[in-house]
């Protein structure tokens, strides 16, 4: 993987401005921040958005890949503030569980399609050839 980062841009804090990456594709569904059984163990947003990271790489390991093949993400979140509030909390999660940051965007919804989620976020990742 290659990360895309123009010479005369400040570079973003993170996320990356692009990647170039070569091999076979996976793509994950919005994972939300329940366990595998669909419960959601908590109603704090940084709790959630750590479990939705945990079920990117437990459905990636499915396909043989990693958290360092992810290349994109994409987040959904219901409540800005708590999602600035809590986002030194949530780096840590996703600096242990990730580790390094692909090209990423984040939207404030109004609502997910379950009650009581707070965060989806979908991951698309690249096993080299």
């Amino acid at each position: 993987m290659q990360i895309l980062q123009p010479p005369d841009w400040v570079r973003p804090r993170g996320y990356a401005n692009g990647v170039v990456a070569k091999g076979s594709l996976v793509f994950t569904s919005g994972q939300l921040g329940w366990d595998g059984q669909g419960q959601f163990q908590s109603e704090r947003y940084a709790d959630q958005a750590r479990q939705a990271l945990q079920n990117i790489v437990t459905v990636l390991a499915q396909a043989g890949a990693k958290p360092e093949h992810i290349v994109r993400l994409t987040w959904y979140v219901t409540d800005r503030a708590a999602y600035l509030e809590q986002a030194k909390e949530v780096g840590q999660s996703y600096r242990e569980l990730i580790g390094h940051f692909p090209t990423m965007s984040a939207f404030q919804v109004s609502a997910l399609m379950v009650d009581g989620a707070k965060v989806e976020i979908e991951a698309t990742a690249v096993i080299p050839d």
